[in-house]
């Protein structure tokens, strides 16, 4: 099988455990630095799907690449492959699909629940029952609107759209499922400013430093649990 594209967007948010996960799944990766001037292909076609990463970034910022990534979406989804979005991936997805991407009320950082939604899809895709928390690590300020035809499957008090699926094929999770114990040092490392600004302000969806390293390796493991769950589903959607 052709192998999956996994987009990377800046040096600090990585693929994490989405390439492990994909190993585990027998699917090969070819991991595209767009940070480091790789260029974004044209033809989806040399690929089994694409994974686009998160990254500090806004999806209508003028970076040239946003755009090839967008109409790279477009491409694939006329032929039926599937796509995969993290935090911005999820953004940058959801208007390649038709929908509107702005400010959220507020920024979501760190260690914050979401709900499952009570649906056919959200209860393929996450493997959980309808309304059962899940634990995740959130870095965003902005939210997506729902792509026409798709299917929400989790939300929460902050930000109402969560996670989405389209044709039982393409998922956007605004959450950052992928990360590790390296992988949160390292966003505090570089996004520390971000945190302690939105932490004076009051902002009571922001975890403080201390909490963000709290049982750091059960929370990581809780995630990758839910991702490789969710992967198992989209990649019986790749094409050969």
């Amino acid at each position: 099988m052709k192998p999956v594209a996994v987009f990377q967007h800046t040096e600090v948010g990585t693929p994490g455990t989405v390439v492990p996960i994909l190993d585990d799944l027998g699917v090969r990766t070819q991991v595209i630095r767009v940070d480091q001037g790789e260029p974004v292909p044209e033809n989806p076609e040399v690929f089994s799907g694409l994974v686009l990463m998160g990254g500090y970034m806004g999806v209508y910022d003028p970076f040239p690449w946003i755009n090839q990534e967008i109409e790279l979406i477009r491409r694939a989804n006329e032929l039926g492959m599937p796509v995969a979005g993290h935090c911005l991936g999820s953004q940058i997805l959801a208007v390649a699909l038709g929908a509107k991407v702005e400010k959220n009320h507020r920024a979501e950082i760190g260690w914050q629940s979401i709900q499952t939604e009570n649906n056919l899809f959200s209860d393929a895709w996450w493997q959980r029952k309808p309304g059962e928390e899940l634990l995740t690590f959130q870095w965003h300020s902005d939210t997506f609107s729902l792509p026409p035809g798709a299917v929400r499957i989790a939300t929460n008090r902050t930000c109402e759209n969560q996670a989405f699926v389209v044709n039982d094929l393409h998922i956007g999770m605004q959450s950052h499922f992928e990360m590790t114990p390296a992988l949160v040092e390292a966003y505090v490392a570089k996004n520390g400013a971000f945190l302690k600004r939105e932490r004076e302000a009051g902002n009571p969806s922001v975890s403080s430093e201390n909490e963000m390293f709290s049982n750091i390796s059960e929370r990581t493991a809780g995630l990758t649990d839910v991702l490789r769950r969710v992967y198992q589903r989209w990649v019986q959607g790749l094409k050969n």
